[in-house]
């Protein structure tokens, strides 16, 4: 790799960002905010039930919020960013849907975690061949 190779630079700021602290409702996101006590079909609030996944940026970021409808059917609403059309699961039982919404939060984060961590063994990589080759 050459001193200006784009790929460096673009991969230092990826990890540069990724590397920022949580702000306080990501932290609270990364605590499972949201869960439920107890079984969701007793807990009155499972409507409206929320979580987002990881990720700098708001715009890419995945949400999966609890929808009710008739006879007790929920629905898991999935989105991308603000602005997003969603992409709907169910119908399931309250139960279900509330393990949904964890369950892919987990894996967002899960998978938010390996890229993260693959993006800083790339940029260590890199910074040890660029030392190697003679370079800043």
């Amino acid at each position: 790799m050459t001193e200006g190779d784009p790929t460096d630079h673009a991969l230092a700021t990826i990890a540069s960002i990724l590397d920022q602290p949580a702000s306080p409702p990501e932290a609270a996101k990364a605590d499972g905010g949201g869960t439920l006590e107890g079984p969701a079909s007793q807990v009155a609030g499972v409507e409206g039930y929320s979580k987002s996944g990881p990720g700098p940026m708001e715009a890419i970021r995945f949400k999966w919020t609890v929808r009710r409808e008739t006879d007790d059917r929920y629905f898991v609403d999935e989105t991308i960013g603000e602005n997003s059309r969603s992409i709907t699961n169910g119908p399931m039982s309250a139960d279900a849907a509330v393990r949904f919404v964890d369950d892919q939060a987990s894996e967002a984060r899960q998978r938010f975690e390996a890229l993260r961590n693959e993006m800083a063994g790339r940029a260590a990589a890199a910074d040890v061949l660029r030392k190697m080759s003679g370079g800043s």
